[in-house]
């Protein structure tokens, strides 16, 4: 039998303004994402749907989950690769296309831009190529239908 882990999270909306959902403009979007143990996720829809901007919203919430799965799975292969990262930041984009009938919409690429500082220079090339193996590995990427590009720049500390 294959190993699983499990992941158990609640959602709690907390936008009824005193008569829920009686109309489309007559609730927040606001709720909170919550896990045993962790500070709660303040969190809402895009503001392009009425969600408030000062809140993470699911789209956001699903290119965060590409980008910290790519980046905890390429430092994984580069400590078991012989590569050492010093510094390790990514400005990941996500795109969200609208169906034409305006009626929903779904993310349609990530492109992850990580910014990587390694040790020395002669890791420089393995440093690069290690991003193009982190989808096979990683679970989010594998789990999604979409491309997930990767625009990585390498530096030298």
């Amino acid at each position: 039998m294959a190993e699983t882990h499990t992941y158990d999270i609640a959602v709690e909306w907390t936008g009824n303004l005193g008569s829920g959902t009686d109309s489309y403009r007559s609730f927040s979007r606001a709720h909170e994402v919550l896990a045993a143990g962790k500070a709660p996720i303040a969190a809402s829809s895009d503001p392009a749907f009425r969600g408030d901007p000062a809140r993470w919203n699911p789209e956001e919430l699903l290119v965060a989950s590409v980008a910290q799965c790519h980046m905890l799975w390429y430092l994984h292969l580069c400590a078991v690769g012989g590569v050492t990262v010093v510094d390790y930041e990514d400005r990941a984009h996500g795109v969200m296309t609208m169906d034409e009938s305006g009626g929903g919409g779904r993310i349609t690429e990530v492109t992850l831009r990580p910014e990587v500082t390694v040790a020395e220079a002669s890791m420089v090339e393995k440093a690069r190529a290690l991003h193009g193996e982190v989808q096979s590995v990683c679970f989010i990427a594998r789990s999604v239908n979409f491309p997930i590009r990767h625009e990585p720049r390498i530096h030298v500390q």
